[in-house]
């Protein structure tokens, strides 16, 4: 089954097809990062327009990439929610006309499904139960994964989530949008132990996260500074340090209330080299296994939708001809794909 995935939830416009049997056939992403880079920020209505202007000329090079012609898709997923109104309007209306003028199914996918699922893409995928941790701009969750489709939260963010957190600080010390990844970068050449931040929410039990109060501390190192771009290394070492820590800590306790051996990392922040390599060093010490997706599948993408609308597509769930989107939407209300869901 060829499927073809739509992606337009925020600033990234994304298209693939996932082949079930031959895996994935082509990809082709586009980002809007310099479209919002004078606002510092995504404005909404921009983000839409864009995709109007990207998505179908990015759906003929992904096709021509796979050496397709439209009548060989088979099935048609798109991104219905979280995210933008507008945005998620766009991939949503193409691909459910895609899916009537081909008389073909459709499905709608939910974005941070697609996210979790990314890393069962790789060779020796990961199969449920495992513990997943979904990080990125807007949600920072652990999930105890049953099966595909039975979901539940173990842990979720108070407040920022770590990848707004990310782009929040390094804002706030005058650094490039988008920040995270620019932080990130400036993080390893600072000095060890220049600075030193909490742990947010690691001296209490539980599994929720709350990152505000660590972008408050960072706030005033940098005020006790002078605003000195000389220490922006150094503080944005000691914040990445601090965050990092923060989601190790808290997966390695959700591993140990549920009895997981596998924990699942996704999402924007799970390209983060630090949390990799520190997730991979306990992973050694306490004898779990972890996955990532490839950075590249990170990031918002056309692909892990195609692949998570495979999924249900095989499990024989189709959209009716309406078209809906849902700017916010519980993981854990999806439909489990398992007989015993």
């Amino acid at each position: 089954m060829r499927v073809l995935g739509i992606e337009t939830s925020c600033d990234e416009t994304g298209v693939a097809v996932w082949d079930t049997g031959r895996g994935l056939r082509a990809h082709a992403l586009y980002s809007q990062t310099d479209l919002h880079l004078a606002y510092g920020g995504v404005v909404p209505e921009l983000a839409s327009r864009d995709h109007v202007r990207k998505l179908v000329p990015l759906l003929r090079q992904t096709l021509a990439e796979a050496r397709l012609c439209m009548v060989d898709i088979d099935g048609v997923a798109y991104t219905a929610g979280p995210g933008l109104v507008g945005a998620l309007l766009v991939g949503a209306g193409l691909g459910r006309a895609l899916a009537w003028a081909l008389e073909v199914p459709a499905v709608a996918v939910h974005h941070m499904e697609g996210h979790l699922l990314a890393p069962l893409m790789e060779p020796d995928a990961p199969q449920p139960p495992f513990v997943a941790l979904l990080v990125s701009g807007g949600h920072t969750m652990l999930l105890e994964v049953a099966a595909i489709g039975r979901y539940r939260l173990l842990g979720d963010t108070l407040d920022d989530a770590v990848g707004e957190a990310f782009d929040k600080t390094a804002k706030l010390m005058g650094l490039r949008y988008p920040g995270g990844p620019v932080l990130a970068k400036l993080a390893a050449s600072g000095a060890e132990g220049a600075f030193a931040f909490p742990r947010p929410m690691t001296d209490r039990p539980g599994l929720d996260f709350s990152f505000s109060g660590l972008k408050t501390q960072v706030l005033l190192a940098w005020q006790s500074t002078g605003a000195d771009p000389a220490r922006r290394a150094d503080i944005a070492r000691a914040f990445e340090q601090a965050a990092t820590d923060t989601l190790v800590i808290k997966c390695r306790r959700a591993l140990r209330e549920t009895g997981a051996r596998t924990l699942v990392v996704a999402g924007g922040v799970g390209a983060n080299r630090r949390l990799r390599a520190q997730l991979a060093d306990a992973a050694r010490v306490d004898g779990f296994r972890v996955a990532f997706p490839r950075p590249e599948f990170c990031t918002d993408n056309g692909a892990m939708i195609a692949f998570a609308g495979a999924q249900r597509l095989l499990a024989g769930l189709r959209e009716g001809e309406g078209i809906h989107v849902f700017p916010r939407w519980d993981l854990e209300s999806l439909p489990a794909l398992d007989a015993n869901g």
